[in-house]
């Protein structure tokens, strides 16, 4: 219990629910202690968030290594009480979080210097009372989307979040196959860009809304994609005027040229062209989708126009190994044999048949599944809800 001398020292400033600042006490950083017992902390801050009050000072000129105690009571008690005894201070500030609290209540704190040797204290120049509200978190993002690009994933979800008016920013979340959960960042909009990924590898994620007091929701459903090789702007010959030119073989990286001899027996296609047209014909062993599909792209990314449309899974059947006829506008799923009697897919898209002074030619951009059976293309979305 303080002692009457102790207690009129004690001045008391209201802090609204927020990160309001209280301001400094009587004796400055920079002055020069001449008090008796050791110099008292100076400038308390205190400050609700994230379901815990937060304490700051910083530490007089006259302090001599003293620790620092911090008090505490509920607006309703008469007495003070120690809360914890703190040490660490670094580069002239102290701190203190107390979670021990309960919500709808008012708590007041106070901070003293703490002389071990004489056993004496020096309190800071005034109290703080602070309110420590329902920790009501906005909503969760309702839907999230995982859209794989190449050694990138790009996460977009709904705004559910801003419905509520303290609604701050979010909070994204990589969930690995042990279950360990790994914070990446955070963002005031709806989508975020990993960088942190590689081809082939399947990543799960999922996103918290967070309001202005730090209260955070729960997780979105679950969202996973598989980032792969993404590549535009290929171009290949018709098979009947430059067979050295005219084959094509997904690959796993850029620095590999994809494009091969028609009469190459790895190819995973070739072009040919006739009086009919420019025809897709498969390699040994590919089988191509018999529908071609009509795409505005490749795969519609954290730019792309409203109504982007894209081919974001393979399909499960229709597959053969006939010829196709090449299209501009048009998306084309093949699926190559992989280990264990499984399928690697790849998509290409046409943007251009023509001619060349050497020849015809397509131009197309192209994506490759590097993980066998796994059909995703352009993106996985919700898998499974948390």
């Amino acid at each position: 219990m303080l002692s009457p001398s102790f207690t009129r020292r004690i001045r008391r400033a209201i802090l609204l629910p927020a990160l309001a600042i209280v301001a400094a006490g009587c004796d400055e950083v920079g002055s020069t202690w001449s008090g008796a017992g050791p110099a008292p902390p100076v400038d308390l801050q205190v400050w609700y968030y994230a379901q815990a009050v937060n304490l700051q000072w910083e530490l007089h000129s006259g302090w001599d290594g003293e620790a620092f105690r911090v008090y505490a009571k509920r607006t309703t008690d008469r007495d003070y009480y120690l809360v914890a005894e703190v040490s660490n201070c670094r580069d002239g500030l102290c701190s203190y979080s107390d979670i021990n609290l309960s919500p709808g209540r008012s708590y007041e704190y106070y901070v003293a210097s703490f002389d071990t040797r004489s056993g004496s204290e020096t309190a800071s120049d005034f109290a703080v009372e602070v309110f420590v509200p329902q920790p009501v978190a906005p909503p969760a993002p309702g839907s999230i989307d995982a859209v794989p690009l190449d050694n990138a994933i790009f996460l977009t979800w709904d705004d559910l979040a801003r419905s509520a008016d303290d609604f701050a920013f979010y909070r994204v979340y990589l969930e690995g196959g042990d279950g360990q959960v790994v914070f990446l960042g955070e963002t005031d909009s709806e989508g975020f860009l990993d960088l942190l990924v590689e081809n082939g590898s399947t990543y799960g994620y999922f996103v918290t809304s967070v309001d202005d007091l730090g209260h955070e929701s729960g997780g979105s459903a679950l969202a996973e994609g598989t980032p792969r090789p993404d590549f535009h702007g290929e171009f290949i010959y018709a098979f009947e005027d430059r067979p050295a030119l005219s084959g094509f073989r997904f690959q796993e990286a850029e620095a590999t040229d994809p494009i091969v001899p028609g009469a190459s027996g790895d190819r995973h296609f070739r072009m040919e062209v006739d009086s009919e047209g420019w025809w897709l014909v498969p390699g040994p062993g590919v089988e191509v989708h018999g529908e071609a599909f009509a795409t505005t792209a490749l795969r519609c990314g954290p730019a792309a126009d409203a109504g982007c449309t894209d081919l974001r899974f393979a399909p499960g059947g229709g597959y053969h190994q006939g010829d196709l006829a090449m299209t501009p506008g048009y998306s084309y799923v093949l699926r190559v044999p992989a280990s264990g009697g499984q399928w690697n897919y790849g998509v290409i898209r046409v943007t251009h048949v023509g001619f060349a002074q050497d020849g015809a030619i397509a131009l197309f951009d192209w994506a490759f599944q590097l993980q066998p059976g796994n059909p995703a293309l352009s993106t996985v979305g919700e898998r499974s809800a948390r």
